[in-house]
């Protein structure tokens, strides 16, 4: 029999915070601006703002990481083999499952409470300058990474890791010039702004291959100048889009499955063991602690980036191996097909489209020996929810149709009138409550018949903001 969720952490789940006024002040502030999918594309407003706080995003080299799915776990990656060397790493990431302080961090931790504050009140003039010189506010997004460059020159960092929100080329991140350009996969998403297909989505990315990075202070041992893009596997017509950037602008290019790869990877307690072919040689026996093939993917193109950064090659050899294999044996990615809770076993997971949840489903089928598991899915308004739901049809033998606390969320009646047809009606429930959905679908799972070779769980899914909700209602944990 499942344990009852603590009610108490319902409210955590919608956004209050316990950090005290000040806190609860900024992230008013910042929640009272255009949201994340409100958008002016531009970079008119950003610029003005770090002109004005004399170019912050110049303080240090930059690793920018862009792509469709897999950009938060790659830079995460980075963020931590880059710590492994030594070096003082300040990284963005977005959206966040718990906090708006976990999408900046230092030293491989969210930003403090007060610091937040104290950034966010350091900037607010510059941000009311900007306010009143354009037609259009800085949105939330904007402001945040004002937020981030700013705390990053002044703690200072050796480099920073920055996650492009969406797109690339007028990416509020974008006003930084990366020494190390990074595209995950690229797949069909935000196509209302991006483009209706992979090779238009995939010329904007490449707007964060930038020729002529400039000559920043970096560590010894590091490329004096130039732009290494590192590209993982891409569908045909978005490499060929990235690659002719890359040209343009004269960029090195280095492309998994031809400078880098994954050459053997196997499932292992708590995760896999991967042998990796990088820049600068082999790396064996690598331990990872996530799941799937597609984060066996991200470490190898993490591992790329850094090499890269570090200026490991051919003729340098590999980077020191015990500290990679350090360094990724350190990795965690929250919300990223992380398990949560046992009797029943509950994993949460941030796959928002198709090609996300294709590979959240194979790393399930992979990595778990589920005899039965129970989908709870919300998602938000303008995603492919038919596509993510066919992904998951198969994989789940029940789904229980929810909606997260965001504006965006789709209404859980009409996010169940998807789901039933193509689960059909016998296989759905609605719940438009969070916390009910949970309750139901641990119900669910359990009440499945017994198997001695596997057990029931369950598997929350269709959006960020859905896995962090579930996320701090089972467990209460940061990310």
């Amino acid at each position: 029999m499942s344990t009852p969720i603590p009610e108490e952490r319902i409210d955590m789940a919608h956004g209050q915070t316990s950090g005290g006024r000040e806190l609860a002040r900024v992230e008013q502030a910042l929640l009272a601006r255009w949201p994340e999918s409100r958008l002016e594309p531009s970079l008119t407003r950003i610029s003005a703002l770090v002109d004005l706080l004399g170019s912050p995003q110049r303080a240090m080299p930059v690793i920018q990481v862009t792509g469709t799915n897999g950009k938060t776990t790659t830079a995460r990656m980075i963020d931590e083999l880059l710590r492994g060397f030594g070096l003082r790493v300040g990284r963005f990431t977005s959206p966040h499952l718990t906090t708006m302080r976990e999408r900046i961090v230092l030293d491989g931790k969210p930003i403090s409470a007060a610091r937040f504050v104290e950034v966010f009140d350091d900037i607010a003039p510059y941000v009311q300058l900007v306010d009143a010189g354009s037609d259009v506010p800085m949105s939330f997004f904007e402001v945040v990474v004002g937020m981030a460059y700013a705390a990053f020159a002044e703690a200072p960092v050796d480099v920073a890791v920055i996650e492009v929100g969406m797109g690339g080329t007028w990416d509020a991140t974008n006003v930084a010039d990366a020494r190390v350009a990074v595209v995950t996969p690229v797949a069909l998403d935000h196509a209302e702004y991006l483009g209706p297909d992979v090779a238009t989505i995939a010329t904007e990315k490449a707007g964060i291959i930038k020729a002529g990075a400039p000559d920043d202070v970096v560590p010894d041992g590091s490329p004096d100048g130039g732009v290494v893009a590192v590209l993982a596997h891409q569908p045909a017509g978005a490499l060929e889009a990235l690659v002719r950037r890359a040209i343009e602008v004269d960029a090195t290019v280095a492309r998994e499955g031809t400078e880098f790869a994954v050459l053997e990877r196997r499932v292992a307690v708590g995760g896999q063991q991967l042998r990796l072919q990088g820049l600068a040689g082999e790396y064996p026996e690598v331990y990872l602690p996530l799941f799937g093939a597609h984060q066996a993917q991200n470490a190898a193109v993490a591992l790329a980036a850094v090499e890269a950064f570090l200026g490991a090659g051919a003729a340098t050899g590999p980077i020191d191996p015990d500290v990679v294999r350090s360094a990724f044996g350190a990795v965690r990615s929250p919300g990223r097909l992380e398990r949560v809770r046992s009797s029943p076993a509950v994993l949460v997971d941030a796959a928002h489209n198709p090609a996300g949840m294709a590979a959240t489903v194979a790393a399930v089928r992979e990595s778990f020996d589920f005899t039965r598991l129970v989908g709870v899915v919300g998602c938000v308004v303008g995603k492919d929810v038919t596509g993510m739901l066919s992904e998951l049809e198969e994989l789940c033998a029940e789904l229980v149709v929810t909606q997260n606390s965001s504006p965006r969320a789709m209404p859980a009646d009409e996010l169940g009138a998807l789901a039933v047809d193509v689960f059909g009606a016998d296989r759905v429930s609605v719940h438009p409550r969070l916390f009910d959905a949970l309750e139901s679908a641990m119900e669910l799972a359990e009440a499945g018949p017994d198997d001695a070779l596997g057990g029931s769980g369950v598997l929350v899914t269709g959006s960020v903001i859905t896995a962090g909700e579930a996320r701090t209602l089972l467990s209460g944990g940061s990310a």
